[in-house]
């Protein structure tokens, strides 16, 4: 064997250890996803790019890279918090990423009633934070912002959601039973998100589908700078929301 050949084994199996080592890191730790649209709104914008724990829920076939019919079910499973904000594949082709915020676990009964949330009976609270306005995401908009509080483990936890109108499509609902192994997932954005409340759409979401839990914004573009336009990449970027957690 030359001094070049085997000079190039050695590069190769660097690159082979570094893809394996990247796999790994994906599959059982952290994995980087980047918001397309506007559902997840104020709490995610169109262009931030976040990094999910997979272990959170634990482990299904959706951990693995293409996701590989090897086994059934979780290992290590953990059932999501209210209030979690978590990925998943679309239920419809268990292919497509979502992410929505996660309102209703097994046995939970959801219904929305005038704009407003009730989880088993209860109103769930929201206050007014006031007028937002949407941009990035279509037409830009103003509409109202407020502070909605969800029980969850004898405690609450409080995240902003938005309200263009209190009687659109998905703003007077039946009331929702969420099955044994699934959970129900909404968006921030309430008059524009497909989700849970659309059955022939995304419906209750299987627990199998779970891919992770969204845990922090590492990098933030306001799409402003074409790719090609490096001398407006600067201006382009959410400095302030680079390294934030997802509430």
């Amino acid at each position: 064997m030359t001094k070049t050949t085997g000079g190039w084994l050695e590069s190769i199996k660097t690159v082979v250890y570094a893809v394996l080592i990247a796999v790994g890191i994906r599959t059982v730790a952290f994995e980087p996803f980047n918001i397309p649209s506007g559902s997840m709104i104020p709490t995610l914008q169109v262009g931030d790019y976040l990094f999910v724990s997979k272990y959170a829920y634990g482990y299904s076939r959706h951990s693995i890279p293409f996701s590989p019919n090897l086994f059934e079910g979780r290992i290590l499973g953990a059932l999501p918090k209210r209030g979690d904000v978590a990925v998943f594949k679309y239920p419809r082709d268990n292919s497509t990423d979502y992410i929505k915020r996660i309102v209703g676990l097994p046995g939970d009964r959801i219904q929305m009633r005038s704009g407003r949330l009730f989880l088993n009976g209860q109103e769930v609270p929201r206050e007014s934070l006031g007028p937002y306005t949407v941009e990035g995401d279509g037409p830009r908009m103003t509409v109202r912002r407020y502070r909605e509080t969800l029980p969850r483990n004898g405690g609450t936890r409080q995240h902003e959601i938005l309200e263009a109108m209190d009687d659109g499509p998905y703003d007077n609902t039946q009331e929702f039973l969420v099955p044994p192994g699934h959970v129900f997932a909404m968006g921030d954005n309430r008059d524009n998100s497909l989700d849970s409340r659309e059955m022939n759409a995304v419906g209750f979401v299987p627990l199998e589908n779970l891919v992770g839990r969204a845990e922090m914004i590492f990098f933030s573009v306001d799409g402003s700078a074409a790719w090609y336009e490096v001398w407006n990449w600067p201006s382009a970027i959410r400095w302030s929301r680079l390294f934030s957690g997802v509430n």
